[in-house]
């Protein structure tokens, strides 16, 4: 029972009432915990201690606050392996994924404890003699964040490292399907030394908990990453409150196979990027465009790679895809198989769930998918590829645009002259060309369009949590 789940200026507690939701292994689909929900009066207490907090932790400099999250970074690579075991049991991915994304952490607070220590003004030149002029940049205020199941602790830690580096308290919510691994991490963080009221975790029903946070004039700034339709009503009421945000939302990404690429690295590079998660990953690729005079090797190749994947518990030694996150998820694969399937496309390989329990589905590959089909234009969020035949890249590009979507897109050519359209002409955020270049601490991760803006990761992610103050004066 995780009865004491709520991080309230400083302190484990239990929530004001006896709420609870279920914690499934969605390996085998049991119950494996039951995790307390806050109230009202929890929320309110958390703002509380997060204004508090915020008034101790702006004061404090950066080099200090760099020394907490440096010693927090310590502490998580001491524990990455419970953390990992937390994360693949709850969650679902396989350990050598959750083991990388719990050490990747480390790192994530390592780079923003020293970019909080270069947040830079300046002195601009005055048109007075005596006047001096600076643009001083200040910590925006307490923050709300609300991150996702799929990667629990790389989104938690991404959002809770830039407020704290920036000097902002922040109240974070965690998914509530996996949320153990989260509770270790916020654990790192307090060991750490952060003074109480600088980070709080509640779990809660996620529509009541971001209306009252985000509502509270106490919050200044939100971050979400989250489904598209999720993250326009929150930055609907953020905007209400002239608040700032920042939304990390959907992707259904491409994957261009131009005819002069490396059809073994493309392909061996799009199962990992397709199947990593269980294809429960915002930035992973969906609509594989590939030029016809390599069409039919990518196509075999892909597919007999797709079969070749090894299923099963994520603990187990070995597997190398785990299950779906959630029970809706099979049922949603499935829909997204005989839709397409209707619609004219061939299925190569998978398309049904594996066993009666737990929530697995086959890696599954459609080929020859037409444009109509559910699958080219809603994300399927899950191990779903359909391949598509073009005749140049200037297709695939307008193919790859056509969306209302632009976080990743991913290339491949031997082509100086490709890369670079790529690179100026996909609608994207993110663009990988050759290889897999995204989402480390020193890069920024975001998107464009409806999936979002602004960035976190790389030297802009503080940004969104400093103000800009101008001070001018004369004759001190």
């Amino acid at each position: 029972m995780l009865d004491k789940p709520l991080l309230i200026n400083g302190e484990w507690r239990a929530p004001a009432g006896s709420r609870s939701a279920g914690v499934h292994n969605p390996a085998t689909g049991d119950v494996i915990a039951q995790l307390a929900l806050c109230e009202r009066a929890d929320l309110d207490a958390a703002l509380e201690a997060a204004q508090q907090g915020f008034e101790t932790w702006r004061r404090t400099t950066a080099i200090e606050r760099a020394k907490i999250l440096h010693r927090a970074a310590a502490l998580v690579r001491e524990r990455a392996e419970t953390m990992a075991q937390l994360m693949s049991r709850e969650q679902g991915k396989p350990i050598a994924e959750a083991r990388g994304e719990a050490n990747a952490a480390a790192e994530h607070i390592e780079w923003h404890a020293e970019e909080g220590r270069r947040a830079y003004g300046r002195v601009i030149p005055a048109r007075v003699p005596g006047a001096r002029q600076v643009v001083l940049r200040e910590p925006v205020g307490p923050v709300a964040a609300f991150t996702p199941w799929n990667f629990p602790i790389n989104q938690l830690v991404r959002k809770v490292s830039a407020a704290l580096a920036s000097g902002c308290s922040i109240i974070a919510k965690p998914p509530e399907e996996a949320p153990s691994a989260c509770i270790a991490l916020a654990r790192a963080f307090q060991d750490a030394g952060l003074p109480p009221g600088v980070l709080g975790i509640v779990f809660g029903p996620a529509a009541e908990v971001s209306e009252h946070l985000i509502a509270s004039p106490i919050i200044r700034k939100i971050s979400f990453t989250g489904s598209v339709p999720v993250g326009k009503k929150l930055g609907a009421m953020a905007a209400a409150g002239v608040k700032r945000a920042t939304m990390e939302l959907g992707g259904h990404a491409p994957y261009i196979v131009a005819k002069d690429a490396d059809v073994d690295a493309a392909v061996k590079l799009g199962l990992m990027l397709k199947y990593r998660n269980a294809g429960q990953v915002c930035a992973a690729p969906t609509r594989f465009y590939i030029e016809e005079d390599v069409y039919d090797a990518f196509r075999s190749g892909f597919v007999a790679g797709a079969r070749a994947i090894k299923v099963g518990d994520g603990l187990s030694d070995g597997v190398q895809m785990g299950p779906l996150t959630h029970a809706r998820r099979l049922d949603a694969m499935a829909r997204f198989v005989d839709d397409a399937v209707s619609h004219g496309a061939r299925l190569e390989c998978g398309g049904k769930r594996v066993g009666n329990s737990g929530y697995f589905f086959e890696p599954t590959v459609l080929s020859d998918v037409p444009e109509d089909a559910a699958v080219m234009n809603d994300e399927p969020f899950g191990p779903l590829a359909a391949l598509v035949l073009v005749s140049s890249v200037d297709e695939a590009i307008r193919r790859s645009n056509r969306l209302p979507f632009g976080l990743a897109a991913f290339g491949f050519t031997r082509s100086l002259a490709t890369a670079d359209r790529f690179s100026t002409e996909l609608e994207a955020g993110m663009v990988s060309i050759n290889h897999f270049g995204l989402a480390a601490a020193e890069t920024p991760f975001g998107g464009l369009k409806e999936s979002g803006y602004g960035s976190e990761g790389g030297s802009e992610t503080l940004d969104a949590y400093l103000t800009t103050k101008f001070v001018s004066h004369i004759g001190l």
